[in-house]
């Protein structure tokens, strides 16, 4: 458990009650579950606020209780913390997040570094209701995941065999090209 010192200034008890009463820690406690994620399909608009104020705008393509998946004219700097808002099917979201590296010139991931409790419950339940709508969840990337690498041993002698004519052909090349020569 972290150490009470670094806030000084604020009366122990207080301090634990308001960080455990109204945000959520969203540490990876199951590392290897992965969170269910909704593809948006319909247009839904971002406003991304910065610390010094700026704000962006972009859209939502892709959304969990971790983090999502932006549209955005322009990229923001990978490791940049960020107000994240959007309106969901069951309510408007606002949380403090991260920006991760960019995945192509329009689109880059974040992940949500403290998540209200209501705006959680609201993310879960828009989510849940697009699972149910759709009934396509990430099935098929476990199924992907859990059919087993087929590796056949023949597969190498292919490439050996290949090699081994071309080095004859050259050789063939080599001899007849130096008796036609003398």
């Amino acid at each position: 458990m972290w150490s009470l010192s670094v806030f000084r200034n604020f009366h122990p008890i207080a301090a634990l009650r308001h960080t455990r009463a109204g945000m959520s820690s969203l540490t990876q406690s199951f590392a290897n579950q992965r969170s269910p994620r909704a593809r948006i399909e319909s247009l839904t608009p971002v406003v991304i606020r910065s610390h010094d104020g700026c704000q962006n705008r972009g859209e939502l393509h892709v959304v969990s209780v971790t983090g999502g998946l932006l549209s955005l004219a322009r990229p923001l700097d990978s490791g940049s913390r960020v107000k994240v808002m959007f309106l969901t099917q069951t309510g408007a979201v606002m949380a403090a997040a991260e920006m991760l590296k960019p995945v192509s010139w329009a689109e880059q991931p974040f992940r949500f570094i403290s998540l209200g409790e209501r705006d959680r419950r609201r993310l879960k339940a828009t989510i849940q209701l697009f699972l149910r709508q759709h009934d396509t969840g990430d099935e098929w990337i476990d199924r992907l995941r859990a059919q087993p690498v087929q590796w056949n041993p023949r597969s190498g002698r292919m490439p050996k065999m290949i090699l081994a004519v071309l080095t004859l052909a050259v050789f063939v090349c080599a001899v007849i090209y130096g008796i036609f020569l003398k």
